[in-house]
């Protein structure tokens, strides 16, 4: 069932995704060779607290860290260890959520560690730009959910890439996961509704370089690219409000 939130819910929901939205501008430049995944954890779990909000990922269906931390191949759901340090050319995504007062926002950015090779870059850039793809998608008059995907898929393929089938995007705000599920492509045995006002939801492509084929590793968690070509990923929180679509989690 689709909450549709409330103008007062939408602004606590708002606080909270500006709060995220800061610590995540605030690693830019700070994730450097060297690093262990646990110390972006170790750094964001200790921003959320000292603004007396919550990480809304820790023990989460039993996840064990405040924040998912995948590099190269690795598309989501990395868990942070002192074991698995960034090297220069790597890319590091960097998926958080921050329960502030009862409120839950989500969003996610891939940052490039130094010198990464062109078609990194290209992957990371086309990406990021297929979330806005389908941000725009979702602004439309008599936009549906699945509006969404075709967008996102459709940028995505024309650049040589692919994108994930096995998770997609989901309504957020008063729960981490909500409905309606947001897949990044044409899914036809999902359901389809018309997007309307109140509705609050988390567009998130997971772009790869080869095959759209996963595999999870014995850890539970970490979501791994079949072929071990990298793969990126970007979301935002958005809200449709009477004034239209606004991305929450964007300063």
């Amino acid at each position: 069932m689709i909450i549709l939130k409330t103008e007062q819910q939408i602004e606590g929901i708002r606080q909270s995704c500006h709060m995220l939205c800061d610590l995540l501008d605030s690693l830019h430049g700070r994730i450097k060779p060297g690093m262990s995944t646990k110390d972006i954890d170790s750094y964001c779990h200790s921003w959320i607290v000292k603004r007396h909000a919550r990480p809304a990922c820790l023990h989460y269906e039993g996840f064990p860290a405040a924040t998912c931390v995948s590099i190269n191949e690795e598309v989501i759901h990395g868990i942070p260890s002192r074991d698995k340090i960034i090297h220069d050319g790597d890319i590091v995504s960097v998926d958080l959520c921050i329960n502030f007062k009862g409120y839950i926002s989500d969003s996610a950015r891939t940052y490039v560690v130094g010198n990464a090779d062109a078609s990194v870059l290209k992957l990371v850039n086309v990406t990021r730009e297929c979330l806005y793809k389908g941000i725009e998608a979702a602004s439309q008059p008599h936009a549906r959910i699945q509006d969404i995907g075709s967008a996102v898929h459709k940028h995505a393929k024309a650049n040589g890439f692919d994108v994930m089938r096995d998770y997609c995007g989901h309504g957020v705000g008063l729960d981490l996961h909500e409905d309606p599920e947001i897949p990044n492509y044409v899914c036809l045995t999902m359901s389809n509704p018309r997007i309307r006002e109140g509705m609050v939801f988390a567009i998130e492509p997971m772009v790869h370089m080869g095959t759209h084929k996963i595999r999870i590793l014995d850890d539970d968690w970490t979501v791994v690219t079949a072929d071990g070509k990298p793969a990126a990923h970007f979301e935002h929180t958005v809200a449709i409000t009477h004034n239209g679509l606004e991305i929450l989690s964007e300063r």
